[in-house]
């Protein structure tokens, strides 16, 4: 909730900004307005998911724009940056062009601190392969442009380092984990999350991962709202 907000105060604060602003901004006004969701515990949310097999036919990353020019194309800032502003835990200086300067962020897939914008990738939650495996692919180009995009969710996009959205690539629960053993609860409720919001499917070898998983989270949920 709390990362919600501080995405939604980001996107309202950068509608102000000049597209040379060159002095630090910081993530600061009135939250948007969210619909309050559906909560599941975490095994339920599971079991919610439709089963279906995966097919990669077809493939190619460029099939899902991004990034895109963001929730307020006149700010300068691209979805990335939208997305690391909101995500910092101490905001940078914004230069010219949207180049950010300093600041502070939190990597929970490795919980590491991160002071440069630069080393930190940000992660599509739910992979743009998987999401093509998994639905994707009978969607419109708008659509998957949305989903590339996705700033609606604060769960959807995620500022991690480098090395850990590369470890991930592009696989499911059944083959990757956060190496952070107390990032994994939080990350399958967000991986469920995602596939709820977007109505993506999953495959035997993921669903029998997330259900055995998420024994060991008793006490996570997953709220989630459906994509426009």
């Amino acid at each position: 909730m709390i990362k919600t907000l501080k995405r939604a105060a980001t996107v309202a604060a950068l509608a102000l900004l000049p597209l040379a602003l060159a002095t630090p901004a910081h993530g600061t006004g009135t939250a948007l307005p969210h619909a309050a969701g559906t909560t599941l515990p975490l095994a339920e949310a599971v079991a919610a998911l439709p089963l279906a097999a995966e097919s990669r036919e077809g493939y190619v990353r460029t099939g899902f724009k991004h990034w895109n020019a963001g929730e307020i194309p006149a700010d300068g800032c691209n979805t990335r940056a939208e997305v690391l502003l909101a995500e910092a835990t101490e905001d940078p200086q914004i230069l010219p062009g949207c180049k950010l300067i300093g600041g502070m962020w939190w990597s929970y897939y490795d919980q590491m601190w991160v002071s440069s914008a630069s080393a930190l990738d940000i992660d599509h939650m739910v992979p743009l392969a998987e999401a093509w495996d998994s639905g994707a692919s009978q969607w419109t180009a708008a659509r998957r442009e949305a989903y590339a995009n996705d700033q609606g969710a604060s769960t959807s996009l995620v500022a991690v380092t480098a090395a850990s959205n590369r470890s991930k690539a592009d696989q499911d629960p059944a083959e990757w984990l956060p190496p952070a053993a107390t990032a994994r609860c939080q990350y399958l409720a967000e991986w469920t999350q995602t596939k709820l919001r977007w109505g993506l499917t999953l495959d035997t070898a993921e669903r029998d991962a997330l259900t055995a998983l998420s024994t060991g989270c008793p006490d996570t949920t997953v709220t989630y709202e459906t994509a426009p």
